[in-house]
Parts: C-alpha cells; sequence; structure tokens
C-alpha cells in the first residue's frame, strides 16, 4: 500500500506556471497538471496519508464525501488504487464527464436529486453523507468544508511551490468553494509577502460572502454554506461574479491566451481583469489559480446550447461564442 502511495505522491504537486500576455505581469499556475487532474489531488493526498498514519481508515473503511467533482475524482483514485473503497455523493450540477468517470472508478455513487432549502443541493449531500455514516460501520467522511487538513495540505505543498517561485508578489486571485485553497495560500504566502493582497472570487448566488439565494449552475465554485474554515484566511478583497462572466471569461482565456481551463480559473482570470484594470504600479505581479482542466466542461460552458439555456437569458449566444 505504501510504495503505491509513494508512487501516487511523486506525480502530484510542482505543477507549472504559465505567464499570460497582459499588461502586468500575471500567471497562473497549471493545476491540471497533477496526477488525477485538478488542484484537489493535493488535499486528497493529504488527507488520506494522514488517515493511514493515524490508523483513523483501513483496507475494511468506507470513504464517503459530498463532491462536485474533482475532490470525489482524486479521492476515488487513491483510494482504488490502494485497495479502499470510496462512494462520493453527487447532485445534478455535475458535469457528465465526471459523473461518468466517478462511476468508472468509485464502489459506488449516491447521486441528490432533491434541492435544499438555498436552492442548491450542497446542503443534502452533506445530510446524505452524515446519514450513510450513522447507519454504516467503519466510514469515514474526509469533509473538505471542516477538515483542517483540506487547507493545510496547500499551506505545506502548494504554498511551498508558489513562494519557491517569486521573489515579488503582489495579488493572488483564488476562486472559492470549500475554502481550503484561499486558507491556505493566503496564510503561508503572506508570510513572505506580508503587503500581498488576496482576491477571493466568488460568484453570484454563493451564500459564502453573501446571503442572496440564486440559483447556480456552474461547478466547482461558490458553496451553499460558508465553511467555519474561512475565518482563518487572510482575504482583502472580494469579487462576486455573475455567471456569465465567468463563461465569458473561459472563452476569452481559450481565445486570447490558449487556455483551457474550467470556470474557476475563468473566475479568478476575470476577477484579476477587474482588480488590474487601473493599477497604478505596472510591475506589480500577480497570479491566480487554475484547479482544473477545461475538457472536463465540455457538455457545459464550452456548449453554447448548454451555456445559452442555462447561463444566457438576454444575450445572443454568439457574442460570446464567436
Amino acid at each position: 500500500m505504501y510504495s503505491t502511495f509513494d508512487s501516487i505522491s511523486k506525480l502530484i504537486g510542482d505543477t507549472r506556471l504559465y505567464q499570460l500576455d497582459f499588461p502586468t505581469p500575471l500567471y497562473t499556475k497549471l493545476e491540471f497538471q497533477n496526477l488525477f487532474g485538478s488542484i484537489k489531488d493535493r488535499p486528497a493526498l493529504f488527507i488520506i496519508k494522514q488517515c493511514l498514519q493515524d490508523g483513523i481508515i483501513n483496507k475494511d473503511t468506507i470513504v464517503i464525501e459530498s463532491t462536485s467533482g474533482n475532490f470525489g475524482i482524486a479521492l476515488a483514485s487513491i483510494c482504488r488504487a490502494l485497495g479502499i473503497r470510496f462512494i462520493p455523493v453527487i447532485d445534478p450540477n455535475i458535469s457528465r464527464q465526471k459523473e461518468q468517470l466517478l462511476r468508472l472508478i468509485s464502489h459506488a455513487v449516491i447521486k441528490v436529486t432533491e434541492k435544499d432549502q438555498t436552492g442548491g443541493y450542497l446542503l443534502n449531500r452533506i445530510r446524505t453523507v452524515k446519514e450513510f455514516v450513522r447507519n454504516n460501520p467503519n466510514c469515514y467522511n474526509p469533509n473538505q468544508y471542516e477538515n483542517p487538513c483540506n487547507y493545510l495540505s496547500y499551506f505545506y505543498t502548494l504554498g511551498v511551490e508558489i513562494c519557491n517561485s517569486f521573489d515579488r508578489l503582489d495579488y493572488l486571485f483564488i476562486s472559492v468553494s470549500s475554502g481550503g485553497t484561499i486558507i491556505g495560500l493566503s496564510r503561508r504566502l503572506k508570510e513572505k509577502f506580508p503587503d500581498l493582497t488576496v482576491v477571493a472570487v466568488d460568484v453570484e448566488g454563493s451564500m459564502i460572502f453573501d446571503d442572496k439565494q440564486m440559483v447556480r449552475k456552474l461547478p466547482g465554485i461558490g458553496a451553499s454554506m460558508r465553511s467555519p474554515l474561512f475565518d482563518k484566511a487572510s482575504i482583502d478583497r472580494v469579487v462576486i461574479l455573475s455567471q456569465t462572466q465567468i463563461v465569458e471569461g473561459a472563452y476569452e482565456l481559450l481565445k486570447e491566451q490558449a487556455l483551457f481551463v474550467g470556470p474557476s480559473a475563468a473566475a479568478a482570470y476575470v476577477g484579476a481583469k477587474i482588480c488590474l484594470k487601473d493599477i497604478a504600479d505596472k510591475d506589480a505581479v500577480s497570479l491566480f489559480i487554475s484547479p482544473d482542466h477545461g475538457s472536463s466542461y465540455l457538455d457545459t460552458v464550452y456548449n453554447p446550447e448548454w451555456v445559452q439555456k442555462n447561463i444566457f437569458s438576454n444575450i445572443e449566444v454568439h457574442e460570446v461564442f464567436e
């Protein structure tokens, strides 16, 4: 088991930086280069490793987690390699490709289809996980929304990589959901760059920084609840975007920057454009995180028919896709 774990560990982390064609120095960290395709490989690996060391899980354990895709895929892949059963709890907003992959590599899949009081599915996914754990022995729920190992994984891995890559860093843009990335990175990076401006980018309808409920269709960004761990983050500014802005950002990155990424990266990029538009210091160095690749969103963000049906209402779809 541990030799397999070591082999996996060598292929997660040390992702590359990509410099964009932008008026000021703007970089992104290509987290889709991790073994299982996303930034969520980091907390999944960190959490499972810690659980094995502490004797919390073993070969007979069922690991179960609420997921919109990436975290579940990373956990499922690692657990399968180690011979541990994994069950993701998903909802209809997950992309078709990610659901297909989870059904292929997981022990079983539970799909929640009833919306909760916020108009989303997250709270019902979490209730489903808790009920499963109560009714089944030897279960473990990583619970990325409350597990300190979530943000510590970024503190000790991605944060170190970024610190080692820059002598100067002025702005950091991160899309938010469970909060692990922005907590871990803001805490680590401000140790080296005390004047760093950390910008959290969220989507309308998310309940992390606002209480205005709205139906959200874009997966992987925002949440129907605010993780209690968010209070540990050092955030200087919050930018809240519409789903339309995020989709437009995804296409701009693809057409103008040769970056094929998911909506979380697109949101962070749009947040960077907004904040850096009138910046006085043209030498200021900025970074945003690209959590995953665009290939997982070919049936949603990169599907014109889906976008016109679910995101745009009064905008002609050709205005973005041409």
